[in-house]
Formats: structure tokens, C-alpha cells, sequence
């Protein structure tokens, strides 16, 4: 094993109003003072919000009852988490954030596909944050105050939220940590505060549809259903997985792996608070306002404030500003950063500045323009039917390479140079590549959603989704065989070489071209500490 280099002495936070200077290069050693409590407030904070209330509500939406609904939800939510919270070790280990990670298994330009997941990720959860929290805001002035429910009132409302969600992206992760160390406490408090609020409304007892009285083809969906609600709830904690190195990368390489993965896992429980919220406060629109929860047109702003107390309209229109600036900032700073990537020659900054600009179009365009509502179950499910597999390659890769990366040869990409470790063919590592789009399009081709999307083999599973296990077992299995009949070469791998897979004695190309060394270096970070 080679020698555990020196750690440069760590300098002291930049204030809260200094730019972030870094995009995705590797954080120096002095600069990553950030804890994994750090990480456990970004990533509660980005989904402690009304985005997550919203896709709590959706076990009610299918029908369930409460109970039933609170079960698909843990369900959700745990195997979630234990499906994201390995992806928070790439950060720390590498440096950089997932994408650039991934380099090392789907190649110098595979990786742009880790960038293409969290690109439209980000832009979708940001504008879902945008949606909710500014017709909150306008809602509850309207209850208030008497503001005139127009197109200009929405369009100043989405205008000024998302201007504030792109400035705190723009001076980067500090600031951002800034506010959701103030949106956990504030979101918390307000989610408890809407307990009391809705106490008296509340009936854990709510039937649902599948009842005993029901026929016999509402009572065939409930599987289904209770299934389609848990996935729903999984695509949360899953969508954060391309997102997780944004924010660990500030963590330092010497911080154990378990408490790292473990911050992760415990920022996902924590979102049973707004998941919860969100379903007990639909069974209430449901019994009082069911017009609000039709699933044809469902609108769980409208109905909450529908269903509100008037001393509680100015703590949604908190918790509606708190909650979206959490989620959109989280979003908004983790695309700004990977189209950095993608494009080096714009800096993060720059890079921020015109994603945002585009995810405000969107936001107008499908407001106002297009009349566009899209499905947030079927894009739910789009978003774990494509990101798992990924997810699943990279902690396999992880795995095999027992932690061990060259994070100077992770940066070829970002530096417009060739070669290196992880060129694999022509800067493709096909092995990777296949195992993902494989389980992907499996994933797609098996997917039913009731009255949503049912993929052209989705029936075979008597209508429940199988999308899920299908496409990790997939990309599992095949990713390891792959490794196993066509070996990765052993410059890959680190001193104590790999771990259930073999090595080639393939030559590792020279890195060339571009701004950086024109060597293949020697990694900057040996065994992980465990």
C-alpha cells in the first residue's frame, strides 16, 4: 500500500457573501471543512418542503387509506435511503462531485451520463419547488389579503422566488448551507405548527377506496397502487444520488465512511416529517375538499389552504418560501455545477446563471405558455427507473475497486485532454455502459403506473410495477459478469487490486492535450479509512 500523503493544514470557512471559486475540480485538502452533520442539514433541508408534501399526498391520490398510505411511505422512504446513502462516499474519497466521479466506471466521456440524470433532475425538482411554493405564496395573500389570483400576481411570484433560489446558488455552498441550516429548524417547527393546526381535522382512520365494500376491480388495484405509492415515495431519496458529492465533496477524505453514509441515511428518515404532513393533510382535503384531490387534476396547495385555519395561512406562506428556497437551491447549485462540467470552458458560476435562466423559462413556458401539468408519478418513476442503475454501477464499482480512484485522472474530461486511467475505449467503458441502459430500458419496458404509463411488457406482472427490482437486479448481475468475462485493466484498480472481479494487462494510455499534466499521475488518496 502506498503512503498516506500529507493533508494541508485546513484554513478557516470563507465568509457566507464570497463566491464559491471552485466548480468540479478537487476540493483542496485545506478547504474541506465541512462535517457530515453539514450533510445531513443539505440533504434534509433540500427535501424537508413542499415538493415532498406533495408526493406524500400521493398515496391518498391512488386511493389508499391512511394507514395503508403511512405503510407505502416507510416502505418508500427506508429502501430509499438505503439505496442512496452509499453514494454519499464518492465525495469525500474523490473530491468532486458523482458525475466526475462515475468517470471511472463509464469512462472519460461516459460520465456525461451521471451529468444528464442529475441535469434533468435538478431542472424538474427546482421548477417543482417554484410551482408549489410560489402558488402557495400567491394563495395565502389571496386568503390574507385579498391579492387578485391573476397571471400577473403567479408570474411576480415565480419571478422573485426563483431570482432568490438562483442568488444563493450563485455565491455557491456556503451559503447554501446558511439556509438550510436555517430551513431545517424553521421547516420543522412550521410542519409541527400544521399538526396542531390540522389535529382536530385529522382521522387516522380514513378508508380509502379499498374497502370491503368495494368491487371486485377496485379491489384488484390495490397492490398496484400500494406499490406505485411506495415508488413514488423512493423517487426522492433516489433522485438525490447524483446530487449527494455536490455537497460531500466539502467533507474531509479522513472522515469514516460510516458517518458519512449513516448522515445520509438519517436525512432521509427525517423526510417521514413532510411526507407524513403531506398524506395526513390529503386524507383531510379528501374527507373535506375532495374536489382538490382528483386525481385527474389534483392540487394539494389549493386544498391545504382550502382546508387551513386562518391563523395558519401565514405559516404555509413561510413554510412555503422556506421549504421551495431549500429544494431549489439544492437543485439549482448541483445542475449549475455539473453543466460546469460538461462545458468547462463556463464557470460554475456562469454555468448556474444560464441553467437557471433556462429553468425559469421552463417555469413560464409551462405555466403560462403550454398549460403543461406534467405527471409527477410517471416522472417520479422515470427518475429510479434511470438513475438506479447507475447508482447500482457505481456502488458495484466502488465495491470492486475497494474505494480506491486516481482523482487526477477523474479530470481529463473537465480538461479536454485524452487518456489516462479511465479511457478505457475511446473514453467509453462499454461494461458500465451497457449494464446501465440495459436495466434502464428493462426498467421502462416493465413499468406500469395505473392510469398513468404502462411500458409495453407491464402487464406481465398482473399489474403490479416490477420496474424497480427488475432493473437493479439487472444491472447488478450484469454489470459484475461483465466485469468477469471482460476484465478492466489493472492500472484500474489500487494496490491491493480488485475485489470479485479479474484484471488485463492492458496498457494504460498517456494523458494528453488539454490544460492539465500531461501524465498519468498517481492518485492523491490511497485506502479509504472505513
Amino acid at each position: 500500500m502506498t503512503s498516506q500523503p500529507a493533508e494541508s493544514p485546513a484554513t478557516p470557512p470563507p465568509a457566507l457573501t464570497e463566491v464559491e471559486p471552485y466548480g468540479v475540480e478537487r476540493i483542496p485538502d485545506s478547504e474541506r471543512t465541512a462535517t457530515a452533520l453539514d450533510l445531513f442539514r443539505v440533504a434534509f433541508g433540500g427535501a424537508n418542503t413542499f415538493s415532498t408534501c406533495v408526493l406524500g399526498a400521493f398515496p391518498i391520490l391512488f386511493g389508499l387509506s391512511f394507514r395503508q398510505g403511512l405503510a407505502a411511505t416507510v416502505l418508500g422512504v427506508v429502501v430509499g435511503a438505503l439505496i442512496l446513502c452509499p453514494m454519499a462516499v464518492f465525495g469525500p474519497v474523490n473530491g468532486t462531485n458523482n458525475a466526475v466521479a462515475s468517470s471511472a466506471h463509464l469512462g472519460v466521456h461516459g460520465r456525461i451520463v451521471g451529468s444528464f440524470l442529475s441535469l434533468l433532475t435538478a431542472i424538474a425538482f427546482f421548477s417543482i419547488s417554484v410551482w408549489s411554493s410560489g402558488d402557495a405564496l400567491v394563495g395565502g395573500a389571496h386568503r390574507l389579503f385579498g391579492l387578485e389570483r391573476g397571471t400577473l400576481s403567479y408570474v411576480v411570484a415565480y419571478a422573485l422566488f426563483a431570482g432568490l433560489v438562483l442568488a444563493v446558488c450563485v455565491y455557491g455552498f456556503r451559503f447554501m448551507l446558511f439556509v438550510n441550516k436555517i430551513a431545517v429548524m424553521s421547516a420543522t417547527v412550521l410542519f409541527l405548527l400544521g399538526a396542531i393546526a390540522f389535529a382536530g381535522d385529522f382521522d387516522p382512520s380514513y378508508a380509502g377506496v379499498f374497502t370491503a365494500h368495494a368491487d371486485a376491480a377496485t379491489r384488484s388495484m390495490f397492490w398496484p397502487s400500494f406499490i406505485g405509492a411506495a415508488l413514488i415515495v423512493l423517487s426522492n431519496p433516489v433522485s438525490f444520488g447524483a446530487f449527494l458529492g455536490d455537497w460531500s465533496r466539502y467533507i474531509p477524505a479522513s472522515t469514516p465512511h460510516r458517518k458519512v453514509i449513516g448522515a445520509a441515511f438519517l436525512s432521509q428518515l427525517a423526510t417521514l416529517l413532510p411526507f407524513v404532513f403531506g398524506l395526513a393533510t390529503a386524507s383531510i382535503i379528501a374527507t373535506k375538499a375532495p374536489e382538490y384531490v382528483d386525481p385527474k387534476a389534483p392540487d394539494f396547495v389549493g386544498g391545504l389552504l382550502a382546508i387551513s385555519p386562518s391563523w395558519f395561512f401565514l405559516p404555509v406562506c413561510l413554510l412555503a418560501l422556506i421549504g421551495g428556497m431549500s429544494t431549489g437551491t439544492t437543485s439549482l447549485y448541483g445542475t449549475g455545477l455539473d453543466f460546469s462540467s460538461v462545458f468547462p470552458r463556463l464557470s460554475r458560476v456562469r454555468a448556474t446563471l444560464l441553467v437557471g435562466a433556462l429553468s425559469i423559462a421552463f417555469i413560464f413556458i409551462g405555466r403560462f405558455g403550454l398549460d403543461l401539468v406534467q405527471s409527477i408519478s410517471t416522472f417520479a418513476t422515470m427518475i429510479i427507473t434511470c438513475t438506479t442503475p447507475w447508482m447500482v454501477v457505481m456502488m458495484l464499482g466502488f465495491w470492486t475497486r475497494r474505494g480506491w480512484y486516481d482523482p487526477d485522472a477523474l479530470q481529463v474530461f473537465n480538461r479536454r485532454q485524452r487518456g489516462g486511467r479511465y479511457w478505457f475505449a475511446h473514453g467509453w467503458n462499454w461494461r458500465g455502459m451497457t449494464a446501465w441502459w440495459v436495466s434502464a430500458v428493462l426498467g421502462v419496458l416493465f413499468t406500469d403506473i395505473p392510469g398513468q404509463f404502462v411500458g409495453p411488457l407491464g402487464d406481465l406482472a398482473g399489474g403490479v410495477d416490477i420496474s424497480l427490482p427488475l432493473s437493479l437486479a439487472v444491472a447488478a448481475l450484469l454489470f459484475l459478469a461483465l466485469l468477469w468475462l471482460f476484465p478492466e485493466p489493472r492500472a484500474v484498480y489500487g494496490p491491493e487490486g480488485p475485489r470479485l472481479a479479474r484484471t488485463a494487462d492492458t496498457p494504460v494510455p498517456p494523458i494528453t492535450g488539454g490544460d492539465g499534466p500531461a501524465l498519468v499521475s498517481e492518485p492523491a488518496a490511497t485506502e479509504p479509512t472505513r
